[in-house]
């Protein structure tokens, strides 16, 4: 990327890689590029050639990034951070996988709120500030020749100015007036709190809820208001979002549902 922007710099691929990378450590390789077409896409090859769990690549320009549902997923060169990671969970029942698009949230939660700012998370992982979105979150499973993996992709606003938003319900770090918006620091960070909680994920033998639900619960902005669920249908499920089950779905009205039975979950008004 053509470093023109004073306010955003390029990430420093020698500081995250001092930070993060080595002998006993468990991040195994941090892969910084200028520019790619999606991040996911990058370590999905990756897995598939070999790679070891805790491959991390990160770039200052995404051009065919994608979210939840095919959704486009595009910010300014320099803006944000954007980052995807390999999991390779193997020691974990697929059963508990459920819980890994919540765990990241979590992640990225701690990370937005260690830099100043006071978040929380829409079911299943959207971090909101104030009801507005300033990061996304989209796992995909693979299949690979040593086994199942998990690809985690994250971007996150960090300098995304106003006139810069996709939607007037976005923001970023920058707009809610964040202590630190160096992209490099925060992605340290951010990976530093994911494998904290990853770490603890793995090693919660014989809990189904993968000794992550409380925390979850803590930080979920849902639970407590009443919510329309728009089904892939075309029909919704509104009522109460009371709680979230040993599967991390959500409660609504007594009704269970899932990430992956939804297309959308908005405030009732």
């Amino acid at each position: 990327m053509p470093y023109r922007d004073l306010d955003r710099p390029p990430l420093d691929a020698s500081v995250l890689r001092a930070a993060l990378v080595g002998p006993g450590r468990f991040w195994a390789d941090v892969v910084v590029t200028a520019q790619t077409g999606s991040t996911n896409a990058d370590v999905a090859a990756a897995a598939r050639a070999g790679a070891p769990e805790g491959t991390v690549h990160t770039t200052d320009l995404q051009t065919a990034g994608r979210g939840r549902l095919d959704r486009s997923w595009q910010s300014p060169a320099g803006s944000g951070v954007i980052v995807s990671v390999l999991l390779r969970p193997d020691s974990v029942p697929a059963g508990r996988w459920v819980w890994l698009p919540l765990l990241v949230g979590l992640a990225v939660d701690a990370t937005v709120r260690g830099c100043g700012v006071e978040s929380g998370l829409k079911w299943p992982n959207d971090v909101m500030v104030d009801g507005r979105k300033l990061a996304g979150i989209l796992l995909e499973r693979i299949d690979t020749p040593t086994g199942s993996a998990a690809i985690i992709g994250v971007g996150l606003n960090v300098t995304l100015r106003r006139d810069e938003l996709p939607v007037d319900t976005a923001t970023s770090l920058e707009l809610e007036g964040a202590s630190e918006t160096d992209r490099t620091i925060v992605l340290r960070s951010f990976l530093r709190n994911l494998e904290a909680l990853y770490r603890a994920w793995s090693a919660a033998e014989g809990d189904p809820t993968s000794g992550i639900r409380e925390s979850y619960v803590r930080r979920c902005l849902t639970i407590g208001t009443r919510v329309s669920v728009s089904l892939p249908d075309g029909g919704a499920l509104d009522g109460m979002a009371t709680g979230i089950d040993d599967a991390g779905r959500l409660l609504v009205g007594g009704t269970a549902v899932s990430a992956g039975d939804i297309t959308h979950v908005r405030s009732a008004t």
